[in-house]
């Protein structure tokens, strides 16, 4: 069998199991959001639903319909976008280790399971951006990014960063960076053109926010509530979300973001597949010779986890790191920033140890749902549904040279 159909099969088997184990209908919360719209005036998050509104009756089916349609062609693009980024090197055993950690990681799974969220609106959006990006087209790019803002406002944390970092790439392909070159001339006029209107678009949104502090709650509340789709519970809790202020939810949650962050369970089985792929990236692209944009790059996938400072769904918030790691892979391998190495080096025996350890820890150790949900495949079929994966690795490992 030939070595590409291999990865492709490897690919998609993993990101099956990962969908499979959470995947169901969008949840109150997900409809709720398409629900709302500008009816009552301006609101954030409501352009979403209003764009929405032109073209669907809005009803349980015409979201359940949408939503699916979302994230089916967002995981065509992501995965289109490994088995692309995997063949420029398919020898490489890191990139494929990389792409099979992601597949399988909680951003994947919990894709799955929070379907009809605005969270892959904005990573389509963002794989937009980039695209902007890397072909010079750095306004378009930059109103993009506001129209995600409109949509949801979570693109501050999620898009802005790695949209940073890939600008930097692109300025600087072929060259060693340093910080200092960010406040070159040539590069600080494409930033400030890239990221003005996103971010007065971001403060604009949360100082509306802040002055109507739950003038539309009972609006909010009672629209949902009349639609028959949405209970009192999340009806009460999506209208605070759209009309709490930032402030409100800072002051609730500061206290636990020290937690969440270093001494949650979150800490290790997120933290540690998360650093074996940042591992894998230093690896494949000799970051040794560029750490201060490695730097950059790790400081671009972990800043969603502020949000953990505002936000308390803490398993979400963790999943997002895996994303932006992904986008950082393809947007180093698609510039070719670095050296082409003449022979691939193969993993140390602390490193394998690194890779079985992350992998058990996210294929066999089952998330908590929303909901109260479980996942789906007991630990027992968990371990049948591995041995296929460590096969494939194990021819996958040899050169193309051995296997064809």
């Amino acid at each position: 069998m030939s070595r590409k159909l291999l990865l492709v099969f490897l690919y998609l088997y993993a990101l099956i199991f990962s969908v499979l184990k959470s995947a169901r209908f969008p949840n109150e919360w997900a409809e709720s959001h398409w629900l709302l719209d500008y009816r009552f005036g301006f609101i954030k998050r409501g352009l979403a639903g209003e764009i929405f509104g032109w073209f669907f009756r809005k009803n349980e089916w015409s979201i359940a319909v949408l939503s699916a349609g979302i994230l089916l062609f967002l995981y065509v693009l992501i995965f289109r976008i490994a088995v692309k980024e995997t063949f420029r090197n398919e020898n490489s055993f890191p990139r494929i280790l990389f792409f099979l950690m992601f597949f399988l990681s909680q951003y994947v799974i919990y894709s799955a399971h929070l379907i009809g969220y605005f969270d892959h609106v904005v990573f389509l959006l963002t794989i937009l951006v980039i695209t902007l990006i890397n072909r010079k087209k750095i306004f378009a790019a930059s109103l993009v990014a506001v129209f995600s803002i409109f949509i949801h406002e979570i693109s501050f944390f999620l898009m802005l960063p790695i949209s940073f970092f890939a600008l930097i790439v692109s300025e600087c392909q072929n060259k060693k960076f340093s910080f200092g070159d960010i406040f070159s001339k040539s590069i600080l006029s494409k930033l400030a053109l890239l990221f003005v209107l996103p971010v007065i678009t971001t403060i604009s949104i949360s100082f509306f926010q802040e002055i109507n502090d739950e003038n539309y709650f009972s609006i909010i509340f009672n629209y949902l509530k009349q639609t028959s789709m949405i209970s009192d519970e999340v009806a009460g809790s999506v209208s605070s979300a759209y009309t709490k202020s930032f402030t409100y939810y800072f002051e609730g949650q500061k206290g636990h973001f020290i937690q969440r962050l270093f001494i949650s369970k979150c800490t290790i089985y997120y933290g540690i597949p998360i650093a074996f792929c940042l591992w894998m990236i230093f690896r494949e692209f000799n970051f040794k010779k560029n750490i201060q944009l490695f730097i950059v790059l790790t400081t671009a996938a972990f800043v969603p986890l502020l949000l953990h400072a505002i936000a308390y769904d803490t398993y979400r918030i963790w999943s997002f790191p895996f994303m932006i790691l992904f986008l950082g892979f393809w947007i180093l391998s698609s510039k070719e920033i670095t050296e082409k190495r003449r022979e691939v080096k193969k993993l140390s025996i602390v490193e394998m140890i690194f890779f079985i350890f992350s992998f058990l820890l996210i294929f066999l150790i089952p998330n908590e749902l929303f909901d109260g949900e479980t996942e789906r495949f007991s630990l027992l079929v968990r371990l049948i549904l591995m041995l296929p994966v460590f096969l494939l690795l194990y021819f996958l490992k040899k050169p193309q040279s051995k296997i064809d």
